[in-house]
């Protein structure tokens, strides 16, 4: 799995085993959250956060693993951040 989060101040590149990809979302930083969730619309920004992103993993594991290089996150914001998630 790779993540991938550019802004004005951060890039991040996370290659990550599918195993530990929560961990992976632990180490995504709270500034870019914070901006993911000011770029979705209002009902669907508040429910973004850390915990559910590690949930979703865990609950989907064995169905992520049989579809390697599938994007599962591709958001850009219009102030240019960008986050993907792809397997």
């Amino acid at each position: 799995m790779r993540i991938i989060i550019r802004s004005k101040d951060v890039r991040l590149f996370i290659p990550v085993p599918l195993r530990l990809a929560g961990l992976a979302i632990a180490c995504i930083p709270e500034r870019a959250v914070l901006e993911m969730q000011n770029a979705l619309p209002a009902p669907y920004g508040k429910d973004i956060n850390k915990k559910f992103l590690r949930q979703a993993c865990r609950e989907c594991y064995q169905v992520l693993r049989q579809y390697k290089g599938l994007e599962i996150i591709n958001v850009t914001a219009q102030d240019g951040t960008y986050v993907s998630v792809r397997l």
